[in-house]
């Protein structure tokens, strides 16, 4: 009785693997490739459709464990990959599309958007692990440290969801928020003249910042690091500025550091602790106004009259 008893156990369990580990091969007839839709978050809370690159990892039911994508037949960690114009499927020659058995699966969507103004021209990060039946929740998306030094490069915009799906009964379709955020530095002089001819470049710091989104959640990391950028000077010379980095959230206030190199070779700074946290889907826009930066043979200082963010004026005193 008690063989029996145990051979019975033996066979629940097997049965109980077998769901839970899918077939490595199956007929091409037995898979669905569904049909998409996705629309992005706007700042104003309002959804738009999605036109840009979206990646689609499917999980299984109500969990993060990573089922996979089924390519040629055969069960594969390549997750979805899809090009998007206006929420819909867009024909192109890199598409690898989802294609799984009928059933229930958890989506988790990652998406770039395609930005309408100027955004940073290089922005990178360090991608998860794709491993079939791997726990998808301990895996991060990530800053990209800078090699010369200790700061990270800013990362790409990107937006998120995680939705259950019953494929062969329902389309993919998401509504994708926004998990980063955005900030654009803007430095003019007092008088709205030309910046002096003393500066040779500018850089920024921003401080504070998570090295890490959850793959599963979206939600950022307790680390934290600095994010670094230079300013452009303007073809008019009237302002130094950046177009549009984009940032993880950043843990608590993040302090914002700013580096004039003059001709000279002297580097002057400038640094504040912002009012507020920087959060995903805001966007900052700062703009700073110079005072008198002395010529490069001179070993004074400059001065930053105020700074504006948003509705707010901080008086500085000269820098040394």
């Amino acid at each position: 009785m008690r063989k029996l008893m145990l051979f019975a156990a033996i066979a629940a369990l097997l049965a109980s693997c077998a769901d839970d580990n899918p077939p490595m091969v199956v007929e091409t007839g037995a898979l669905i490739t569904p049909k998409l839709y996705a629309t992005v978050e706007n700042t104003n809370n309002t959804q738009s459709p999605l036109t840009g690159i979206l990646t689609i990892s499917p999980c299984q039911p109500n969990s993060a464990i990573y089922y996979g994508n089924y390519v040629g037949g055969k069960l594969t960690p390549l997750y979805g990959y899809y090009n998007v114009k206006d929420g819909d499927f867009y024909q192109d020659a890199y598409n690898r599309e989802i294609s799984l058995p009928a059933g229930t699966y958890n989506m988790v969507y990652w998406g770039t958007p395609k930005y309408e103004t100027p955004i940073y021209s290089a922005p990178t990060v360090v991608e998860p692990v794709y491993v079939t039946g791997s726990d998808m929740s301990k895996q991060t998306y990530s800053m990209r440290k800078v090699s010369a030094d200790t700061t990270y490069y800013p990362v790409f915009d990107l937006v998120h969801a995680v939705k259950q799906t019953n494929i062969g009964s329902e389309n993919l379709s998401a509504e994708l928020n926004r998990v980063v955020a955005g900030i654009k530095v803007i430095v003019k002089d007092k008088n709205n003249g030309i910046l002096s001819s003393s500066i040779d470049s500018m850089y920024v710091h921003i401080t504070g910042i998570a090295t890490s989104l959850n793959f599963y959640t979206a939600q950022p990391g307790t680390a934290t690091g600095s994010v670094a950028f230079p300013l452009v000077r303007s073809t008019d010379g009237t302002q130094m500025s950046n177009a549009t980095v984009m940032l993880f959230p950043s843990i608590g206030k993040p302090v914002f550091k700013m580096f004039i190199r003059l001709k000279n070779g002297t580097v002057k700074t400038f640094q504040q602790t912002l009012e507020s946290p920087m959060t995903a889907n805001t966007k900052l826009t700062l703009t700073l106004t110079l005072g008198d930066i002395f010529s490069e043979e001179s070993s004074g200082s400059f001065t930053i009259d105020n700074w504006e963010e948003e509705s707010q004026t901080i008086d500085v005193p000269v820098l040394d």
